[in-house]
């Protein structure tokens, strides 16, 4: 076979494509593909992106949960739109933000980590990766489709593991949403045999095997101390103290774990969260600021922030930022998980609502595992929520206030 011939067969991807990645039949608005690591998502993706290109559909918005992700991931990744496309087809990478097709096609990069940039711009597709992992999910997703109203027949592909978040769960009760799903296994070809033999088989069987590999649509952690069906929206707003419970992380780079700020108030026997203002990879007096301003705007009785790690720096960050504000240091002598346990059962009956909004904390209690951690991360939020609601309802920690 020719050189020619060989690189025409290379670039077909009718030729090598399996039937779940190629686009379903029906008349669907969202194309909902969940799959397991290494199944063959972001190809299929970036190959339905080089298909609208080349039929002259446009503009197209292509959306990761960061612009780092989206650029590495979607655009210059192994299975991204840059590598699928032969030379002549290749699109070009212009200021970091858009593609341009050689038949003058073009594609917005965007990040859902900032809905607001959705305002504006108006596009005839859209190709959205990790929605599983977005912070703001639905806020994001709900602009996105503003603003996807061009051409004859506006569509979008959603390529995610499969979480159990509000989003998704929201797509696939959509009539509208054609769901296909993936399993690592049927990609088994195009992957290193060492994967298989030290991840798959390592993990196969397991809840997160189930989800990571098989795709599977995993509501709840079994081994969890929170569930789903234990959130109850807010039936008013609250009727005693309010906190704001700070858990702040070791270093401030971002690489760093999140700082977990979480506001609640008494209401009745229990306690209503107000907000997640929870920060991640920012410099230390950046959450000392946000913690302030939510102590302010919620006109909270005081700041309870952790001290194990840091103590005269947290500290010495509050007064400057906000002097006069009283803080309650409390550290903690005992493990992530017997801590929480209280605070779990509080849900259990009943007796702590939710306001509208708060999904990102939502998805990480209920990942929040015997471990410690939160789907292998440390789990900020729920530190911030255990401190805030054995603050005003359990009454356990009872240091002396600093006034500030």
């Amino acid at each position: 076979m020719a050189g020619r011939d060989v690189e025409r067969e290379y670039y077909c991807w009718p030729r090598w494509a399996r039937r779940e990645q190629r686009p379903p039949p029906g008349d669907w608005t969202t194309w909902l593909l969940m799959g397991g690591r290494g199944s063959g998502k972001t190809r299929a993706g970036a190959e339905w992106v080089r298909r609208l290109a080349r039929r002259g559909i446009a503009p197209i918005a292509l959306v990761g949960e960061t612009m780092t992700e989206a650029v590495e991931i979607m655009v210059r990744g192994e299975s991204g739109i840059l590598a699928i496309h032969p030379d002549e087809e290749r699109p070009i990478l212009r200021g970091g933000s858009r593609l341009v097709w050689p038949n003058g096609v073009e594609a917005t990069i965007m990040t859902a980590s900032d809905p607001e940039r959705f305002r504006g711009p108006q596009f005839a597709a859209a190709w959205c990766d990790e929605i599983g992992k977005w912070p703001h999910a639905e806020e994001a997703w709900d602009m996105l489709q503003f603003g996807l109203r061009l051409g004859e027949r506006p569509r979008q592909l959603a390529t995610t593991t499969p979480r159990a978040t509000r989003l998704i769960r929201r797509l696939l009760d959509d009539e509208h949403t054609s769901v296909v799903r993936m399993a690592t296994q049927d990609n088994w070809k195009f992957l290193a045999p060492t994967f298989f033999d030290a991840v798959v088989a390592r993990y196969r069987g397991t809840v997160l095997g189930r989800q990571e590999l098989d795709g599977e649509l995993i509501e709840d952690r079994i081994d969890a101390l929170w569930q789903r069906s234990m959130f109850r929206p807010a039936e008013g707003g609250a009727e005693g103290r309010i906190v704001v419970a700070v858990d702040p992380p070791v270093t401030g780079t971002a690489r760093s774990d999140a700082c977990g700020i979480v506001v609640a108030g008494q209401r009745g026997e229990g306690a209503v969260v107000l907000e997640d203002a929870t920060l991640k990879g920012i410099m230390p007096r950046i959450w000392a600021e946000r913690a302030v301003a939510a102590y302010r705007a919620h006109e909270a009785d005081c700041i309870v922030v952790e001290v194990n790690q840091g103590g005269d720096l947290v500290r010495q960050l509050l007064e400057q930022v906000g002097s006069n504000v009283p803080v309650r240091a409390v550290r903690a002598s005992r493990g992530k998980w017997v801590r929480a346990e209280p605070v779990a059962a509080l849900y259990a009956r009943g007796l702590v609502q939710h306001v509208p909004g708060l999904t990102a904390l939502e998805d990480e209690l209920c990942a929040f595992g015997p471990d410690g951690k939160a789907e292998g991360h440390s789990p900020d939020r729920v530190d911030a929520l255990v401190w805030a609601l054995t603050e005003l309802v359990l009454n356990e920690v009872r240091p002396r206030i600093r006034g500030l």
